[in-house]
């Protein structure tokens, strides 16, 4: 059964203050590039996205695990919500990477991408965490309309409906008969899913700095 409706797909949070606009510019300044390098190559923009949208969650597990040993409490279930995304992410990567067959040059900037966006994403995490969620919800309410493109494209015939690879069949537990739209449906679930959580995690930082700023102790 489908987690989502149409109309709940295409949610959107409106940035508030610096912050949040600052979330929402860098990604739109990271789809710029994808745009115009893939435009409607849908497979192998999906293979890009992935290997940065992989990152996040284990950076964020690994550094939510640091900080609950450090303070002695417990994570309320942050790090394995986060080690969930990661694992998410790399198998939604496993998928596309067979559908799509990059290159040798997109297998470059692969790597390419996910070097400079790791140290990037990790100081992000270890300095504004609130900010760092922020961004990764707003990356993927981008991934939920590029993978609502991408199956309209399947729809208008523009692109093969192939047969669904058999990681993905057995990652999501597809019949046999499963085709690329079903799995396009699956992982723009998995985006949206991936992009409410992050918006609550970015929400309950929020929450907690104010309630530090009027004195209140800091319970995560």
């Amino acid at each position: 059964m489908a987690r989502y409706t149409e109309e709940s797909l295409k949610a959107r949070r409106e940035p508030e203050g610096f912050r949040d606009h600052l979330a929402l510019g860098l990604v739109k300044f990271m789809r710029l590039f994808t745009d115009l390098f893939f435009r409607k190559r849908y497979g192998h923009r999906a293979v890009v996205l992935e290997t940065v949208a992989a990152v996040p969650g284990m950076v964020g597990g690994l550094l939510q695990h640091l900080k609950s040993l450090r303070h002695i409490r417990d994570d309320e279930g942050w790090i394995r919500e986060l080690l969930d995304e990661a694992e998410n992410e790399r198998m939604h990567l496993m998928t596309f990477i067979q559908i799509a067959q990059p290159s040798l040059f997109e297998r470059g900037l692969i790597m390419i991408a996910q070097a400079l966006f790791y140290n990037f994403y990790f100081f992000m995490y270890l300095f504004a965490p609130r900010t760092a969620h922020r961004f990764v919800a707003y990356l993927e309410e981008e991934a939920v309309i590029s993978y609502t493109h991408y199956l309209a494209a399947i729809d208008a015939g523009e692109l093969e409906n192939v047969p669904a690879p058999q990681i993905a069949r057995d990652y999501w537990n597809l019949p046999a008969t499963a085709r690329l739209r079903d799995v396009v449906i699956q992982v723009r679930e998995d985006e949206a899913g991936h992009r409410d959580v992050n918006h609550d995690f970015a929400d309950r930082l929020g929450r907690r700095a104010e309630a530090r700023a009027e004195g209140q102790p800091d319970r995560g």
